[in-house]
């Protein structure tokens, strides 16, 4: 189950970074709100993930998801730039949360 907490609070911090960009550095009220919101529930998910992950395997597999999708976001929804180099980089970070992954596979 910590698994599935783990990736769900990849998710939500997906959702905190592209609504903190659009709350105009917390100008913008509604932004602002879900920005917190998410991002409380995404920590508390993770904590909770962390009772029974190892927390480097957990932080890294976090950031990792939420890095890869908020750069999908940046690409899909904001018309971020998808260069060569920005795709492979990403799949590196894929990598490597799949590498994470794999090595705890025990837990």
């Amino acid at each position: 189950m910590a698994w599935v907490y783990l990736v769900i609070a990849g998710f939500l911090e997906i959702v905190w970074a592209f609504f903190m960009k659009k709350s105009v550095g917390f100008t913008l009220l509604v932004p602002t709100v879900i920005t917190i919101l998410t991002m409380v529930l995404s920590f508390g998910l993770l904590a909770t993930a962390m009772r029974s992950l190892p927390l480097g395997t957990a932080y890294a597999v976090w950031t990792g998801i939420g890095a890869v999708g908020a750069f999908s976001v940046g690409i899909i929804a904001m018309g971020e730039a998808a260069s060569p180099m920005r795709i492979v980089a990403a799949l590196l970070i894929v990598a490597g949360i799949t590498l994470m992954k794999l090595s705890s596979i025990d837990t």
